[in-house]
């Protein structure tokens, strides 16, 4: 009989830490999984105030824009308003709905599911602040021979006068009044997506950047494609642009710009970066190493440096995504307590990991990015291709889709696809797919597309453009 009270304590109730948590249990373990926000918060940042939400807000905000293309398609009329109080409220019931599928898993697959904030004791003890049935502060102290810290992330605001009045992510779905006014400040994908979403819902908003451009990281010709395509559909979006400082007046936000110009707005949306949720998880006590930025650093394992603390997800900032801390759990309960039965032990690859980016248009990408490919493979085919899509002949809108694949010359083999345009992200998932069992271009070109859609564009794109 083991003499610690559970075999695996999960710290952090998101994606990773609840996959991690059920894979567990299904193979026997004692599991408990502490979440700091109760029952009611289960799911992480993805399903509260991430990935589900925003794509949600993202579905709304394309409406406003349908009905006006609805037009040259015969259908007249005036367009509905939106009501943002029932938006809100719909989004928050789904919400709900999803944090209780996440705790019936939990408990269906046999997790002690614990409300309270952890903190590391000793290697092998945490300590859970709890509260007492009378509502008065308690804890409880446990024991477990494997802790997993599973805690995510929390956007990052920095220093400036003035910082009091702004929100950032975590607060925006809920603003009351509805911002008909809005400044998003920062490159990033949340920033870039939130300023399409509220644009398209019918607020003014203003988008500012201290970089060149937006999306740094992302293949180039797509970032400024993209930003193209975002002022085009409305968004004022300035590059080389900085806040001095926000002053709350009579009639709304002055924001000071770093050119001197002001803006006078209803609220204001900081997306500027994500850091590690580490905070008073007793850490330093321990001894767990992190990096300077504060993520938790881990090996291939997801090994801490102390042998039976783990971390995995957004808390050691390798790639903050919600499918990555998917596979890393399912990765690490296999490492640590062996796999399904009949299953291969499962492993995580960090390359050709497909991603999308919900702003109006969508990018979907995978793979590496035009400077990449010609860093590691020196020569390769570029294949391009830009169009307005059959939609929109009838539409009126001006929006214009860009496909773009890169092909090791040597190989042939698709090393990077890049898309901006309708569902770009429900396009590039099954491309993933065949990059991920080696498709050449030879391959995609054998491929048979289907017509009239634009994903044909990818298998029938036969003239490199560079």
């Amino acid at each position: 009989m083991s003499s610690f009270d559970f075999d695996f304590f999960v710290i952090g109730g998101g994606s990773g830490g609840v996959r991690a948590a059920r894979m567990a249990a299904q193979r026997g373990v004692r599991v408990a999984l502490a979440e700091a926000l109760g029952t009611d918060g289960l799911g992480g940042t993805c399903v509260n105030v991430g990935c589900i939400p925003k794509k949600l807000y993202s579905y709304a905000a394309h409406y406003a824009e349908a009905f006006e293309e609805s037009r040259g398609y015969g259908w007249e009329g005036a367009a509905p308003s939106l009501n943002w109080a029932t938006l809100k409220a719909n989004r928050a019931k789904e919400i709900a709905r999803l944090n209780g599928v996440y705790g019936n898993l939990l408990r269906g697959s046999g997790v002690t599911v614990i409300n309270g904030f952890a903190q590391l004791q000793d290697p092998h003890m945490v300590r859970v602040a709890t509260l007492n049935a009378d509502g008065s502060p308690g804890h409880q102290t446990l024991t477990a021979r494997h802790i997993l810290i599973a805690t995510g992330g929390t956007p990052h605001v920095p220093h400036f006068q003035g910082r009091e009045h702004v929100i950032t992510s975590n607060e925006v779905f809920d603003l009351e009044p509805f911002p008909k006014r809005l400044l998003v400040v920062g490159g990033g994908y949340i920033a870039c997506e939130f300023a399409s979403i509220f644009n398209g819902l019918g607020a003014q908003v203003t988008q500012l950047y201290r970089g060149e451009q937006i999306l740094r990281g992302f293949d180039d010709e797509i970032r400024h494609f993209l930003a193209g395509e975002m002022r085009k559909h409305g968004v004022d979006l300035r590059l080389n642009a900085g806040v001095v400082s926000i002053e709350r007046e009579a009639d709304g936000l002055h924001v000071l710009l770093e050119d001197g110009n002001r803006l006078v707005v209803d609220a204001a949306l900081y997306a500027t970066g994500r850091v590690p949720n580490v905070a008073d998880l007793g850490l330093e006590a321990v001894g767990v190493v992190q990096s300077a930025q504060g993520a938790i650093v881990v090996d291939e394992h997801y090994r801490t440096n102390v042998p039976n603390i783990h971390a995995l997800g957004d808390v050691t900032a390798r790639v903050q995504l919600t499918p990555v801390a998917l596979g890393e759990a399912m990765k690490l309960v296999d490492h640590l307590f062996g796999p399904a039965t009949g299953k291969p032990p499962r492993d995580m690859h960090y390359d050709l990991i497909p991603t999308a980016v919900f702003t109006h248009p969508n990018i979907g990408t995978v793979g590496l990015t035009e400077a990449q490919a010609r860093e590691q493979f020196g020569q390769i085919q570029v294949f391009r291709s830009e169009f307005r899509a059959l939609k929109h002949t009838l539409s009126g809108s001006q929006e214009r889709t860009l496909m773009k694949l890169l092909v090791d010359a040597t190989t042939d083999r698709v090393v990077g696809l890049h898309m901006v345009g309708a569902e770009a992200g429900e396009i590039v998932q099954g491309f993933a797919v065949a990059m991920k069992a080696g498709a050449t271009k030879a391959v995609f070109d054998s491929t048979i597309g289907i017509h009239p859609t634009a994903a044909e564009e990818f298998v029938t794109m036969r003239e490199p453009a560079r």
